[in-house]
C-alpha cells in the first residue's frame, strides 16, 4: 500500500469508505489509557471505536498523581494544560517504601509529582479524544473476539442488543481483570498477594484524632492523605490478603481493620467511596497476540506503592499509538509493532520488581527491621535517591535503538527522551515540544547539515523536517525523534557514519523512503 493512500480503515477526505461497524482500531476500555490511545490513533487519522462496559464514567479516583515523565509526554500533545488548570498541586518528589525521594535533580521539565486524580486525567483525555473524532460507546460490553487474516471481530452486548464491530486491530485497555486478555488466551503469570489493603474517602471531623502521613504498627500501617474536600484513609495489613477482591467493602469492615492496625477506632463520617486492593504482581506473557494487543492494567498489575500504575499505562499508550497507526496506515516497517512488547514489557518488569521490593521493605515484621534500617541509611545518599527517583518517575526509561549506531556505538542520546529545546526557524521561534503536537516523527537539523536534510526528504509524508538552530546548547547537530518523544538517532562526529545511521534509523522506524520530486522541496520542511 502506498504511504500516501487512504484506506477503508481511515478517514478519507472524500468521505468515509467503511461499513458502519468497521474501523481501524477497536479500543476496549474507556479509562485514561484507552482515552489516550484513542487520541494518538485519531491524530494519525485512524478511525477508532471505544467500547466501554460501564454506562457512565467512573466517578472515583483509583490513582492520584502524574509522574514527571508522564507530564513530559502529555505536554508533547498539549494535554497537560487541561490537567494543570484544575490546580491539583505539586509535590517535590514521591515516596519509595515510605521514604521521600527528591525529584529536583531529574532530567525532566517537570521535576515534581503532580497531584491529579485519575478521574480528572480521564476526563481531560476523553475530551481530547472526542475533539479529535474518537467514537465512545458506553454500556457496550465485549463478550467475544475472533481474529482473521486482516482484522479482528468483537462480539458486543450493547443497550440495543448484540452486534459485531470489526477493526484491523483490537486493544484491551480494560483493567487488571481484562476480558480481552482472557478471551485472547494470554497468560498472566506473577506473584500472589501478600497483604490486604482497604481505602476509604471520608470526612475526618476531629483534627486531634488523626495525623497526616503514615502510622506503623506491629500488624500494618494506616495512612491519611489530605484531599480538597475529604481525606483518603488507607489501611494495610501484611499477611491478610483479601480472599475476594471483588467483594464490596463495608464501613464496618473498614473500621475493624483500622482498629486492628491503629489499636483504636478513628472518627470517620460521610464515606463516599470504599475499595480494596492487594499487592499481586503480574505481567502478561505477551502484549500482542496477532491483531490483539494489551495496554495498561490489562498488561500488568502491581501494588500502588510509588504511584506508578496509572503512569505506566499512559506511557504504554504513547509507545503503542503511533506504531499501531503506522500499521493501519500501511507504512510501518517490518517488526515495528513487535517493538511495543520488546520496549514496554521490560519497563513493566522493573516496576513489578520495585513495587515488590517496597512491599518487603514496608513489612512491619521484626525480622526485616535490619533490612529497613540498612535501606534507610542508603536512601539518604544522593546517588541512591537519584537512582530510585529515576526508577519510579519513569525518567530512567531508555529504549534500545539498534539502528542508531551503524558502524559503531549508538550516540549517548539514542533511546533517551528528547528534552524540550528553544528553536529558531525561518517561520519564527518555536519549541521542540510544540513540534511533536501533531504526533509525527521529527528530523531536527540543528547546524546546517544540508546532507542530512536532503536525506530526510524521502520521508516527508511521515516525518517533519525542521531546519533550525537551538536557542540554547544544542545536544547534537541533528536528531531524529519518534512521535513518542524518544530519540531514534543523533548525529555524531563522522559525516559518513551520520548519513548511514540516519538512513538506517529512518527506514527502521518509518519504513521505506517515498520517491522525491526534485522540483519540490517544501512539504513538511522547515516547520515550526
Amino acid at each position: 500500500m502506498s504511504t500516501n493512500a487512504t484506506n477503508r480503515w481511515q478517514d478519507s477526505p472524500g468521505g468515509r469508505a467503511y461499513a458502519e461497524n468497521d474501523c481501524g482500531v477497536v479500543v476496549v476500555g474507556s479509562g485514561p489509557v484507552g482515552m489516550l490511545l484513542s487520541s494518538e490513533l485519531r491524530l494519525a487519522g485512524v478511525r477508532t471505536v471505544v467500547l466501554e462496559r460501564e454506562a457512565e464514567p467512573y466517578p472515583h479516583a483509583r490513582a492520584w498523581g502524574l509522574q514527571p515523565r508522564t507530564q513530559d509526554l502529555l505536554d508533547r500533545r498539549g494535554l497537560l494544560e487541561g490537567i494543570e488548570e484544575e490546580e491539583p498541586g505539586q509535590m517535590p518528589g514521591a515516596t519509595f517504601a515510605g521514604r521521600f525521594l527528591d525529584y529536583s535533580s531529574l532530567d525532566t521539565e517537570h521535576p515534581y509529582y503532580l497531584h491529579a486524580p485519575q478521574s480528572l486525567v480521564e476526563r481531560v483525555l476523553e475530551e481530547g479524544a472526542l475533539a479529535l473524532g474518537a467514537e465512545i460507546r458506553r454500556g457496550h460490553e465485549v463478550v467475544g473476539i475472533a481474529q482473521g487474516p486482516d482484522g479482528v471481530t468483537a462480539e458486543v452486548s450493547g443497550p440495543g442488543g448484540a452486534y459485531r464491530v470489526r477493526g484491523r486491530y483490537l486493544v484491551g485497555c480494560d483493567g487488571g481483570r481484562s476480558t480481552v486478555r482472557k478471551l485472547a488466551g494470554v497468560g498472566f503469570p506473577g506473584t500472589a498477594p501478600t497483604l490486604g489493603g482497604l481505602l476509604a474517602d471520608v470526612v475526618l471531623p476531629d483534627p486531634e484524632d488523626w495525623r497526616l502521613g503514615g502510622t506503623k504498627s506491629e500488624t500494618g500501617m494506616l495512612m491519611v492523605l489530605g484531599r480538597k474536600t475529604f481525606f483518603r484513609v488507607v489501611v494495610l495489613e501484611w499477611g491478610r490478603p483479601h480472599p475476594d477482591r471483588r467483594a464490596p467493602v463495608t464501613m464496618e469492615e473498614f473500621r475493624a481493620a483500622v482498629v486492628r492496625v491503629l489499636g483504636r477506632d478513628l472518627a470517620m463520617t460521610e464515606p463516599r467511596w470504599l475499595s480494596r486492593f492487594g499487592d499481586a504482581a503480574r505481567r502478561a506473557e505477551s502484549y500482542r497476540v496477532g491483531r490483539v494487543l494489551l495496554a495498561g492494567d490489562a498488561a500488568h498489575v502491581h501494588s500502588p506503592f510509588g504511584g506508578q500504575g496509572l503512569n505506566l499505562g499512559l506511557q504504554d499508550a504513547f509507545n503503542l499509538g503511533w506504531k499501531l497507526a503506522a500499521e493501519v496506515g500501511g507504512w510501518a516497517p517490518k517488526g515495528l509493532l513487535d517493538t511495543y512488547h520488546s520496549e514496554r514489557a521490560p519497563v513493566a518488569d522493573s516496576v513489578l520488581e520495585n513495587t515488590r521490593a517496597q512491599v518487603a521493605l514496608m513489612d512491619p515484621g521484626e525480622r526485616l527491621a535490619p533490612v529497613r534500617a540498612l535501606f534507610g541509611g542508603l536512601a539518604d545518599l544522593p546517588q541512591v535517591n537519584d537512582r530510585l527517583a529515576e526508577e519510579i518517575s519513569g525518567v530512567g526509561v531508555r529504549y534500545p535503538m539498534p539502528n542508531a549506531g551503524v558502524g559503531g556505538e549508538p550516540h549517548p542520546l539514542a533511546g533517551r527522551f528528547a528534552r524540550d529545546l528553544g528553536l529558531k526557524t525561518d517561520r519564527g521561534d518555536s519549541r521542540l515540544c510544540a513540534l511533536l503536537r501533531p504526533g509525527r516523527g521529527v528530523l531536527l537539523v540543528l547546524a546546517g547539515r544540508d546532507d542530512l536534510r536532503a536525506l530526510g526528504r524521502g520521508w516527508l509524508d511521515r516525518v517533519d523536517l525542521v531546519t533550525t538552530r537551538s536557542t540554547g546548547s544544542a545536544p547534537a547537530e541533528a536528531l531524529l525523534i519518534r512521535p513518542d518523544g524518544y530519540v531514534a538517532w543523533a548525529a555524531g562526529e563522522d559525516p559518513d557514519r551520520d548519513r548511514a545511521g540516519l538512513c538506517h534509523a529512518l527506514a527502521a522506524w518509518f519504513g521505506s523512503a517515498a520517491p522525491v520530486d526534485p522540483l519540490k522541496d517544501t512539504q513538511g520542511t522547515d516547520g515550526a
